[in-house]
């Protein structure tokens, strides 16, 4: 028995779904690479603090946003920080 759309319930064209089920959301880029005046550096805890939540732990890529390059060296300098005490290792509960 074969269906043809005369069959089918219509649907109205607000509620129809994307077949994925979800919306891709457009990356709004790495900010090091759009800002090329702002700098990565470990005496910098203020702007390092962005990239670490608040238990001590580096955001992600896909969270910050950040390239691979950037995110390298946001490590890094993460790292150092903490070994010099600028940022803490964890925080006190």
């Amino acid at each position: 028995m074969a269906t043809t759309n005369s069959d089918r319930p219509e649907r109205s064209e607000s509620s129809e779904k994307p077949e994925g089920g979800f919306r891709r959301v457009r990356r709004r880029g790495c900010p090091f690479c759009n800002d090329e005046n702002q700098v990565i550096d470990y005496k910098d805890p203020g702007l390092l603090r962005y990239f670490i939540t608040d238990r001590g732990k580096i955001v992600p890529r896909r969270v910050s946003n950040t390239c691979a390059k950037h995110q390298r060296d946001l490590t890094l300098a993460i790292k150092r920080a903490r070994v010099i005490a600028f940022l803490p290792f964890t925080t006190n509960y």
